[in-house]
């Protein structure tokens, strides 16, 4: 399969993602997933203009993105995946996409969300996807930047 990261990061692909995490990882394909997103023209130019050169972008709802994947239309590929939230990601696990670990990057601080870390921040929604994720089997993971320790999100979850 050609997933070798999944990450949930509110602001899809910035520096962090677009350099550090594709380098790292050797990626050369950034799956974007999200539904508004693939929809607009403007969002989509900006993480084009984020995205590495050397590297292809796709931006794509849910339900397409796990037809292509399960039509192993990227096998050849080494995609990183990025969602804006546990819930897009549940989705995907759910319509049978084989993603074994999570890592939760940054989810940005709202009226409505309360804070986890200094960089994630959450609502009930979130709680409940990531519970059901886990309960899935799916490894979840904190870590801003590769240099950073990855520490188990579940415990960081269960801690607040």
């Amino acid at each position: 399969m050609a997933i070798i990261a999944t990450r949930i990061d509110g602001r899809l692909v910035h520096g962090q993602v677009a350099n550090l995490w594709t380098t790292k990882l050797q990626a050369s394909r950034i799956m974007v997933v999200d539904d508004k997103v693939s929809q607009s023209a403007i969002e989509k130019s900006g993480l084009r203009m984020a995205a590495p050169a050397s590297v292809k972008l796709s931006v794509l709802p849910v339900k397409t993105a796990a037809n292509h994947i399960l039509a192993h239309k990227y096998d050849s590929q080494r995609m990183f995946i990025v969602a804006k939230k546990p819930e897009t990601l549940l989705e995907l696990v759910k319509l049978g996409v084989p993603i074994k670990e999570i890592n939760v990057g940054n989810m940005s601080q709202t009226e409505e969300t309360r804070s986890l870390t200094k960089s994630i921040n959450i609502v009930d929604e979130d709680v409940a996807a990531f519970e059901e994720l886990n309960k899935l089997g799916v490894k979840l993971t904190a870590q801003m930047v590769p240099s950073d320790d990855s520490t188990d999100f579940m415990t960081l979850l269960h801690k607040k």
